[in-house]
């Protein structure tokens, strides 16, 4: 994850995290427009989240559930003012995008896969967001209302040539997307903490829920084909996770509702 030394701590910052951050170096670890992250370099690290107002909730609620669950950060403080502000442990190692996992695809799809395969078996009870399939479609076709089309960062297999096609697809298909396992939500190697090729936990888990687990298996593909610069493990991620949970056109109708948002 890239880290870039600040020289002071940001003036917006609520009182209550600055004081966490005394006496540390702050580095800004952003990644996404969506929003600011800090990490901060004490004891055994922190990540200090910024965004608008309103939009951390959820991720602070799945974060903590998470964390209950033994697989996610531990979350210190959420703060809801002019922005919201998420303080959360680090969680111990290296997402997957680090030299050495990347450097040993085959394994890494192998473990991501499989690591996906047991989320899906967690036990959900308790969990706060229970039906993220629905939510998930609402704003799938909110940004269709609104325009919001872009398949330009999914694999060729997964385009669609128009947004009328992949909304005529949605909308027929939609009924199929089920609230069955715990989701991830954006199921991406820069989201998933590894210690020495174990899992330590997951990271940015706003989008989770319980939900369809065709939607993480999406990104799941995704992300191999994006940060792997090929689409050659897809199908070996597949059978890694296990073609008896995979139905090759409810991922279809998941990548129609992806192009919208």
């Amino acid at each position: 994850m890239k880290k870039t030394l600040l020289n002071q701590i940001p003036n917006e910052i609520p009182q209550d995290i600055r004081r966490v951050m005394s006496e540390a170096n702050i580095y800004d670890s952003s990644c996404s427009p969506e929003a600011k992250v800090y990490f901060i370099d004490k004891g055994n690290g922190y990540y200090l989240k910024c965004s608008d107002k309103g939009t951390l909730e959820k991720e602070a609620k799945m974060t903590e559930y998470f964390d209950f669950k033994g697989i996610g950060a531990k979350v210190l403080n959420y703060i809801s003012s002019d922005n919201d502000w998420l303080l959360t442990t680090a969680v111990a190692g290296e997402d997957c995008v680090y030299e050495e996992y990347l450097m040993n695809p085959e394994r890494l799809c192998d473990t991501l896969a499989y690591e996906l395969r047991k989320l899906h078996e967690t036990d959900y009870t308790g969990c706060p967001i229970m039906d993220r399939t629905a939510e998930y479609l609402t704003v799938a076709e909110k940004n269709y209302c609104t325009g919001n089309y872009d398949k330009s960062q999914f694999p060729d297999s997964f385009g669609y040539r128009s947004a009328k096609e992949a909304y005529d697809v949605l909308t027929e298909g939609k009924d199929a997307l089920k609230s069955k396992v715990l989701l991830h939500g954006d199921y991406c190697l820069p989201n998933i903490i590894l210690n020495n090729w174990k899992l330590s936990g997951f990271i940015d888990v706003g989008s989770g829920g319980v939900g369809d687990r065709h939607i993480d298996i999406f990104w799941g593909v995704w992300t191999l084909w994006f940060n792997l610069q090929t689409d050659k493990y897809r199908e070996r991620f597949l059978d890694a996770y296990g073609r008896d949970k995979v139905d090759g056109e409810i991922l279809k109708i998941v990548a129609a509702a992806e192009v919208f948002g």
